[in-house]
């Protein structure tokens, strides 16, 4: 990353000794040295795995392979590429609608097309499945109206199979593909797509062949951030009973307590996480490069009228029903339904549970990317500004991987500290970060860390470089250029920041579960709670909340995309 806000002005004086034979300069940064040490904290659950994987106390490897391994990685990969085909459907012909067309509606289902975002994926499936399972409602009401008794009498497909998992998981995830794309017609150039309908290409045609191989880079980067979504998803999968590498983490270590073998299958994800956020990166590159060359059009969507104009309110309603409207319905309802459970305090402990450790990761990792950006500009290392661009691996390695990239180190180091104090003072201390929930902040901070650094990285670039010189001639320190002058006019972008942070937190539920101490709830691990021994009921009230916070980061998004594209990965 190259320092385009500071220069050599705002370089930190360097400390000069005077010896008998000349003066030696000490390469001392004190900002660049905690931009290292950051670094070093966010890639530590990476470099665990890595570790742990390559010398296990017991190699089971052989044994994954040969056994359980092929169908974990099959499903995976099935999983993973139906739902980027589904995804890239649902949201390039929504995308399209919205942008190039005009039918009844279309300002209101331009942002309800984002609430999806809304919906956690084990929510989804936890009411989706409650609904058309044998004994929910919309079987019932139909054995009631055919007079049927039993399943034998009539068909219904299999809810809780792959193919659930996969349109649950679809239904969540098609709005990245569609802010994407929607970014990516917006920008293509009106002249383009009238010179193609001049040379006969019709409404169809001129998407084909014109509008889809121009936002294809758009399209392919959105499917893999889906991709990757659905490696990470825990909650859903499992409650399909669908085994997948994730799923595969924590049956390895948990119930057979091999540190080494989940390290293993962790190893595995993270090589196919690298080639998504490969695919992901090249995309990107290649939107930017399209773009430099085209103007924003401003067009007004062609108007639709009659069955065009129904069928396209079909195509964007029904992704916005199907994968939000309906399961927050179901979870609704039921919350109403058990209107006692609100006023329980094991209810409430988790709402504070899950706000402290939220606004812990939200101020730790903005700070955190804060210091690191500003450190990379007041240095002019080229390892140091290498270093950055890994330290966003987080945000696309699952959960599960990092916490069991911290759990493993982090137990390590409680146990070294606590039989250190007890050997020196006698006093047994317990395990302090562990045991007190401290280990899920740190996976929380790490794991979200790439929304701070981009953000903050992204606002700075905004700053005239002439501010920071500006405090410099006046004698300013670089700390004071950050406290009086920087951190002024960063704070909205800060704000946001922290407020996306703190959203995805409270929602995050592998490394949660992998990483909380006895008694310790989340509102996303309370749900899963009582959703796994199928009570959903119980489940609702926490469930509802988690998708009440959701729509927070959800609005942020939409006024953040309204007028500068999308807010993405």
């Amino acid at each position: 990353m190259e320092s385009r806000g500071i220069d050599a002005l705002e370089m930190q004086e360097v400390p000069r000794f005077s010896g008998p034979f000349r003066t030696i300069s000490l390469p001392v940064d004190a900002w660049s040295f905690f931009a290292v040490i950051l670094a070093l904290f966010v890639l530590l659950p990476i470099m665990s795995i890595i570790w742990i994987a390559m010398f296990p106390t017991e190699n089971i490897w052989p044994h994954l392979a040969a056994t359980v391994l092929p169908r974990y990685l099959s499903n995976s990969l099935l999983l993973m590429t139906a739902v980027a085909a589904i995804t890239g459907v649902v949201g390039t012909v929504t995308a399209w609608l919205v942008v190039m067309r005009s039918f009844p509606g279309r300002a209101v289902l331009e942002w309800a097309l984002l609430l999806p975002l809304a919906m956690p994926g084990y929510i989804a499936a936890y009411a989706l499945v409650d609904f058309w399972e044998f004994a929910g409602p919309a079987q019932t009401f139909l054995r009631s109206l055919f007079g049927w008794e039993s399943a034998a009498d009539y068909w219904f497909p299999n809810v809780r199979s792959r193919g659930g998992a996969i349109l649950v998981l679809s239904l969540s995830l098609y709005p990245y593909v569609y802010l994407l794309a929607r970014s990516a017609f917006r920008d293509q150039s009106a002249g383009v797509l009238e010179v193609a309908r001049t040379l006969g290409c019709g409404s169809f045609g001129s998407f084909l062949r014109v509008g889809l191989p121009l936002a294809r880079p758009a399209i392919l980067g959105g499917m893999a951030i889906a991709m990757m979504e659905t490696l990470n998803e825990f909650g859903a999968v499992e409650y399909f009973a669908v085994q997948t590498l994730t799923t595969g983490i924590f049956t390895t270590w948990l119930e057979s307590s091999n540190a080494g073998g989940a390290a293993q299958i962790a190893s595995l994800i993270l090589v196919i996480v690298v080639v998504l956020v490969l695919v992901e990166k090249s995309s990107r590159r290649r939107i930017r490069f399209h773009q430099e060359s085209r103007r924003q059009s401003g067009t007004v969507g062609e108007p639709l009228s009659g069955p065009s104009a129904l069928a396209a309110v079909v195509a964007c309603s029904a992704p916005v029903v199907l994968g939000f409207l309906m399961p927050f319905a179901i979870v609704l309802s039921h919350a109403i339904d058990n209107a006692h459970l609100w006023f329980l305090a094991s209810l409430w402990s988790s709402v504070w549970t899950t706000f402290w450790v939220a606004i812990f990761a939200g101020i730790f990792t903005v700070s955190a990317g804060v210091i690191m950006i500003y450190g990379i500009r007041l240095s002019r290392s080229p390892v140091i500004s290498a270093l950055a661009p890994v330290t966003t691996i987080g945000y696309a390695a699952p959960g599960v991987v990092l916490g069991l990239g911290i759990l493993i180190p982090v137990a390590a180091f409680d146990h070294v500290l606590a039989d250190s104090i007890l050997f020196l003072t006698g006093f047994e201390i317990g395990l302090l970060l562990t045991g007190s929930g401290a280990a899920v902040v740190m996976a929380c901070s790490i794991r979200f860390f790439a929304l701070a650094f981009s953000t903050t990285d992204a606002a700075f670039d905004r700053l005239k470089p002439s501010l920071g010189h500006a405090a410099r001639s006046l004698g300013k320190s670089p700390a004071a250029t950050l406290a009086r002058v920087y951190l002024p006019l960063l704070r909205g972008s800060l704000l946001t920041a922290g407020l996306l942070v703190f959203v995805d937190s409270a929602k995050e539920l592998p490394a949660t579960l992998l990483l909380r101490p006895f008694g310790f709830n989340t509102l996303a691990t309370r749900t899963y709670d009582f959703a796994s021994l199928e009570d959903i009921g119980r489940a609702s009230p926490a469930a509802t909340m988690v998708v009440l916070v959701s729509l927070v980061s959800v609005m942020v998004i939409a006024a953040s995309s309204r007028n500068s594209g999308p807010a993405t990965r």
